[in-house]
């Protein structure tokens, strides 16, 4: 599977190349007109006079934007800045070309138009008025790298307060894939979800809101063991009652014999582990891995470097081992979820992201990968399978409809052939574009 010196090689040649890159193209999405533009004509019907006209009919029916403009296939990507990947609190600017590569992804995977909008704030509140306020335009809010405890308060009122779909990336999109390797890794090594037990490394939003999936799911809560960088979360932790109420909410869900210590008591006799923390390579250690029930499960999903490297974790006798990387076997990377979740819920016009549809999501991914060849390296589907995407969409869809948050009813054949379609259409358009600037400048397509 190759060394570590390997990978860090890979790893700066990659970030030489992607600021290189970033620069000769001075970021990576644009807006295109999508209508004919011939002669003088064009511009009077695309815009005075007459514009005039849907403007009208959406005064008198504004759910008629959602048709007579783009704002049907619109989604905002929101942020702060205030917790960007693995870098922290860096700052709206320096977070735009994480949000401009999320684009990249909800064009290229979804078919869906996303727009970046980072904003100058720390203020929770600032961040859930600015949402309102963008609201007319956009028929869904992804937010994107808020720090916690603000992105659990955040995502919490948006959901209630706003009438289109808001979705945080970091706690629904990665609880979503995660579940979705999980249930395919389980099928590997013939465990049942409801009898398994958990350790989860890391108690931040995306360790919380994959936990409270992994429950709803059907995973056993009493089972699940989840540290933060004191420890284990049991009931005794009073210390984060107030300031962290997420947390505590954990302390008194999981750990049902409230065993307390840190990340090796958690491991100790698990089948699986699921590591969402920060950075840092040696964080998990392959004699706690050696303390784990046969047959175990390694998710360490930490960007750039994992908790743990792959081999150390199969050497100590991990049998499933997942990263959050791509030159890894079995990447858990959100890509596979969120542009198929908001294409599904955009087809139908839905008012909010359920659990349950985040849970239809991932069993559908579990579905393809079964039908792909599930394995111990290939427990999920990779990113380049785009076939995935139109059903996993459709699978939002229906359940949406089932559970009575969609506007619009379509059936699931017909959902994944509008899905399907959108995102082809969408692949042309950037294979064009890709095209015409190579034509046009003589650059070549680097890969």
């Amino acid at each position: 599977m190759g060394n570590q010196p390997d990978s860090a090689v890979q790893t700066r040649r990659y970030d030489k190349q992607a600021l290189d890159l970033h620069l000769a193209y001075h970021g990576k999405i644009e807006m295109v007109p999508k209508v004919p533009i011939i002669g003088q004509d064009a511009f009077s019907i695309w815009y005075t006079p007459g514009v005039a006209q849907p403007c009208l009919a959406i005064r008198d029916d504004p759910a008629l934007s959602f048709s007579l403009t783009n704002r049907g296939n619109s989604v905002a990507i929101l942020t702060n800045g205030s917790r960007v990947l693995g870098l922290g609190d860096i700052g709206p600017a320096a977070a735009m070309p994480v949000m401009e590569g999320k684009a990249l992804l909800f064009k290229y995977l979804g078919g869906v138009d996303a727009i970046p909008l980072c904003i100058e704030t720390h203020d929770a509140e600032d961040v859930i008025r600015a949402a309102h306020l963008i609201a007319p335009s956009f028929g869904g809010i992804n937010l994107e790298d808020i720090r916690q405890p603000d992105c659990f308060h955040v995502l919490s009122r948006l959901r209630h307060e706003l009438d289109i779909p808001v979705f945080h990336d970091d706690q629904q999109g990665t609880a979503t894939v995660t579940l979705a390797a999980l249930l395919g890794a389980l099928g590997v090594v013939d465990k049942r979800l409801d009898e398994v037990v958990i350790a989860v490394v890391g108690a931040g939003a995306a360790g919380i809101a994959t936990t409270r999936l992994l429950i709803a799911a059907g995973a056993d809560a009493g089972r699940i063991y989840m540290c933060d960088t004191k420890g284990l979360l049991h009931r005794g932790r009073t210390d984060l009652i107030g300031a962290y109420p997420d947390k505590w909410m954990m302390c008194r869900a999981t750990n049902a014999e409230d065993r307390q210590g840190g990340i090796p008591e958690a491991m100790r006799r698990a089948d699986v582990v699921l590591a969402l923390a920060a950075s840092c390579p040696g964080s998990i250690r392959p004699e706690w891995i050696r303390t784990m029930n046969d047959s175990a499960i390694v998710f360490a999903c930490a960007n750039p470097e994992p908790e743990i490297w792959p081999w150390d974790a199969h050497a100590a006798g991990a049998r499933v081992v997942g990263t959050g990387r791509s030159d890894f076997p079995n990447q858990v990377n959100n890509s596979l979820g969120f542009p198929a979740i908001f294409r599904g819920v955009l087809d139908v016009r839905a008012r909010t992201i359920t659990d349950e549809m985040c849970i239809e999501a991932a069993k559908e991914i579990a579905r393809c990968a079964v039908e792909m060849g599930v394995s111990e390296t290939a427990v999920i589907p990779p990113m380049t399978a785009w076939e995935v995407y139109p059903r996993v969409a459709a699978a939002v869809g229906t359940k949406a409809i089932e559970t009575g948050v969609a506007r619009l009813r379509l059936g699931r054949d017909e959902l994944e052939r509008v899905a399907r379609d959108r995102i082809c259409a969408a692949r042309r358009v950037v294979a064009a574009a890709q095209q015409a600037r190579e034509a046009e400048d003589g650059r070549v397509p680097h890969g």
